[in-house]
């Protein structure tokens, strides 16, 4: 295959089959639109089949936005400042045959609220018009001593979708800048740059529009702007190492064709394996009741199966079409010099080996202490804190709990057998914390007819207590024999969202530590290497979510992670920093075969240092740059995911792992043992056969 890729012939085909795919996939699939739902409880969740039974309901997609009214000086309101809030409200748009409520003044004196019905709708365009229209005319007629806040579900909502108005092209053009940046500074040629991060830049737009079509096609929701950012970092790290083992083999061989199609074998084993074990591991999360999580895994996984056909194919053909004089003004010369052993990363490496026990231990204790940063950490946002841009919407819901009931902002919502209602009511009541309940609507001639109950709770919403009340509420209306009663609403949803969140994670967690587990046993050949590697993989990735916890605390001011957070840190450090792993270990287990363990670890470390910190610091960068999108959320898994792929190349790899296979020696191998040694070192050719992955950087 790889003849045809690098051939004068074959590698003008492959670019022109490459453009017109990619011109296919961009028109062909441009019209798929991915699912507006952003829904985060399992689908089979109580709160879940509430929302779906509460569509039967006349005027369900009728919703509230609320009008906040509070002096601007702080005082009471007064009976004229009453007035004007009313006479506001009826200068509303409202929904057809719907008008604002009066507006009713909190216990304290201080605050009103009023209910202005709007038609939602699915779009969220229109909602955002129809706030901003709401919020213009405040601005024009309410008085100038008075502060009035638009918020509530809709107008939430409306801010949420305009916060992320431009933020994906934002996204994209510092990923972009990013990867050039340090492919720049990794090859220092004014050239060599601008080939990868084409081909990678053009696999994720057809990984966009692919991804959309298959979400779309199987009603997945998912974050686009984390697809792109692994399409870009993987694409990224498996450039680097195909382009820094082809500049190897030019020292070798002033055939371009030749060094490219041996630089292309020797790598493709390794990348495949890393594709593979990534791939594998995200989609694993399939198996996730969370929405969120079960879309982004397939989503996921097919935007990196197309990240590795651009690089594997596209890129190779793209480089065998510029030859060598791409990596201008540093061109690589036959017979020059390999870093090799000279370089920091084989001076390090002996180090470690004088001392490994005293290396291992001292790293350990490291990855214990920022794992503490797991003490104390909270699991689980509050609505207005899932956002880091400041919003009316948010501020409003504050004052609103500031002066009412807690749980005003966000009323449970009950649907019952119509029938039952009265018991249900009577039931519901009876909770203590339950402040007051109010009709829902009822639909007829259904089989049976339902009924809404709206409750309201003195609980913040997001707290424990709230979510003990949801739970008490739940017992209540289930103890009503015959109602067939379910409890729903934003509080519920949290619920659900928390154990469902909780679920995912003891499933999907120890079922990717299995896969990781096969791919080392499978590498290593060795129970007590994979053994050691996946503890050390395990408890990095502890280490780096409890150390990304504390900063965040203590940096950032995030209250808690959010809750899709933890399982997603996990899967992806795991995943991804096993890469950085296979790539070493690969290596080390070919020159242990010549040079004895420790000595093979040595070169190992030298020959691949380089290019795997460039690869790390490249996929840490481009996960850091989800922190310039509105959701905190992103921004967490950004900062913890970034700071462990650091953490891993920097430490793990480049300490840890040989400190580890210095301490045991050969016995690293049991049951297998190191091939027989050879009186020489092997050569280009020998170590392409084996599937190594040499790479340095000039």
């Amino acid at each position: 295959m790889i003849s045809h890729l690098t051939s004068r012939r074959g590698a003008w085909l492959t670019l022109a089959l490459g453009v017109f795919l990619t011109l296919g996939a961009l028109g062909g699939l441009r019209g798929a639109t991915a699912s507006a739902r952003a829904d985060t409880a399992p689908a089979a969740s109580e709160s879940a089949r509430v929302a779906q039974l509460a569509t039967q309901f006349p005027d369900s997609q009728v919703q509230n936005v609320l009008l906040v009214i509070t002096r601007a000086d702080g005082s009471s309101l007064t009976p004229a400042d009453e007035g004007a809030a009313a006479a506001l409200g009826a200068t509303m748009p409202t929904a057809l045959g719907h008008r604002p409520s009066p507006p009713v003044t909190a216990q304290d004196g201080l605050a009103a609220m009023v209910q202005v019905p709007i038609q939602a709708s699915a779009d969220n365009a229109t909602n955002v018009a129809t706030v901003a229209s709401i919020r213009e005319l405040v601005r024009e007629k309410a008085p100038s001593d008075l502060t009035v806040q638009v918020t509530g579900g809709p107008a939430f909502g409306a801010d949420i979708a305009s916060s992320f108005d431009g933020a994906n092209i934002t996204l994209l053009l510092v990923t972009v800048g990013v990867v050039a940046l340090l492919l720049l500074l990794t090859y220092r040629s004014p050239v060599l740059w601008l080939i990868p991060l084409t081909v990678v830049g053009l696999a994720d737009q057809v990984a966009g529009v692919l991804t959309t079509a298959v979400g779309s096609a199987l009603g997945l929701q998912f974050d686009t702007g984390i697809v792109s950012v692994l399409v870009f970092g993987a694409g990224a790290n498996y450039a680097l190492l195909l382009i820094s083992r082809y500049r190897e083999e030019l020292r070798h061989t002033t055939e371009h064709r030749s060094a490219l199609a041996t630089a292309w074998r020797a790598t493709v084993p390794a990348i495949l394996a890393s594709n593979a074990t990534v791939v594998v591991s995200l989609a694993t999360l399939a198996l996730a009741v969370v929405p969120g999580t079960h879309g982004l895994g397939i989503a996921s996984a097919v935007g990196l199966v197309v990240a590795l056909a651009a690089v594997l194919v596209v890129l190779p053909a793209a480089l065998a079409v510029c030859g060598p004089r791409v990596f201008w003004p540093f061109v690589p010369q036959v017979g020059t010099a390999d870093p090799g052993d000279a370089s920091v990363w084989g001076r390090l490496a002996h180090r470690v080996m004088h001392r490994p026990a005293a290396v291992v231990v001292a790293v350990l204790a490291l990855l214990v202490v920022l794992t503490g940063g797991l003490i104390g950490t909270q699991v689980g946002l509050s609505q207005t804190a899932k956002f880091r841009v400041a919003s009316e919407s948010a501020t409003g819901l504050q004052v609103l709990a500031a002066h009412f009931p807690a749980g005003a902002a966000q009323p449970l919502l009950v649907v019952t057998r119509a029938d039952h209602l009265e018991q249900v009511v009577k039931a519901v009541t009876a909770v203590p914390g339950v402040t007051s309940t109010l009709p829902g609507g009822q639909t007829a001639g259904g089989q049976p007819d339902l009924a809404g109950i709206s409750v309201v709770t003195d609980a913040d919403p997001g707290s424990p207590r709230a979510r003990d009340l949801v739970e008490a509420v739940r017992d209540a209306t289930h103890g009503v024999t015959g109602a067939e009663a379910l409890v729903g609403g934003q509080q519920a949803t949290d619920l659900d969202a928390r154990v469902g969140n909780s679920r995912d994670l003891w499933l999907i967690a120890p079922i990717i530590l299995v896969v990781t587990a096969l791919v080392l046993l499978a590498l290593t050949r060795s129970l007590v290497a994979a053994g050691l590697l996946l503890g050390v993989n395990a408890l990095s990735a502890l280490a780096t979510i409890g150390a990304g916890a504390w900063i965040g605390r203590h940096l950032f001011g995030w209250p808690a992670l959010d809750l899709q957070v933890p399982l997603l840190a996990f899967v992806f450090l795991v995943a991804l920093g096993i890469d950085y792993t296979i790539f070493l270990v690969h290596r080390a287990r070919v020159e242990a075969g010549v040079h004895g363990t420790r000595e093979g670890m040595v070169r190992a470390v030298a020959g691949t240092g380089a290019v795997i910190t460039s690869a790390g610091i490249v996929l840490a960068a481009v996960f850091a740059a989800l922190g310039v999108l509105p959701l905190v959320t992103l921004g967490q898994l950004g900062l913890i995911v970034g700071l462990g792929v650091v953490l891993d190349t920097l430490v793990v790899r480049t300490v840890l792992v040989p400190a580890i296979f210095g301490l045991h020696g050969d016995r690293v191998w049991w049951p297998g043992r190191v091939p027989d040694t050879t009186p020489t070192a092997p050569t280009a050719q020998s170590r392409v056969a084996a599937g190594t992955v040499t790479a340095s950087v000039k």
